[in-house]
């Protein structure tokens, strides 16, 4: 049985740490924990996990924002299927309930961004026909 639910408490921020640290290795538990508390604070961030038979499957994090270029949008920061469970239609279930909450909360559109060397990723994205809309930069301040 498939569920998925917005984390709304500790425990099941804890209990998404595993799958989500296979797409952000940097971040110990406590970290995570941390570094979501602050983001929904400050960003409104927001973490979904889905389960499959009480086991956390999939994560995503992703905030709801408005901007000159993108309008009211769905961002995606993160999301990230169990590499044991991969293409079981996890991420595809996650990426359509993300897009159906955006749609009842006025975005116009769901827009994310993937590291050049996500290959797999890109595939899944481009397939579920998301388009490829700018490339984004980035300088490091010392």
């Amino acid at each position: 049985m498939i569920e998925i639910k917005l984390v709304d408490n500790d425990v099941d921020l804890r209990r998404s740490h595993r799958v989500m640290v296979q797409l952000r290795p940097q971040l110990s538990e406590d970290a995570y924990v941390a570094q979501v508390h602050h983001q929904e604070a400050h960003d409104h961030y927001r973490v979904v996990s889905l389960y499959e038979d009480g086991e956390v499957r999939a994560v995503a994090g992703f905030r709801l924002a408005t901007g000159l270029a993108l309008g009211h949008h769905l961002y995606v920061d993160d999301l990230v299927t169990d590499s044991e469970t991969r293409s079981h239609g996890h991420g595809k279930a996650l990426l359509d309930w993300m897009e159906a909450h955006g749609k009842a909360h006025g975005c116009k559109q769901l827009v994310l961004d993937s590291g050049v060397q996500r290959h797999a990723a890109h595939r899944f994205y481009l397939r579920e026909r998301m388009d490829i809309i700018c490339y984004n930069f980035r300088k490091v301040i010392h």
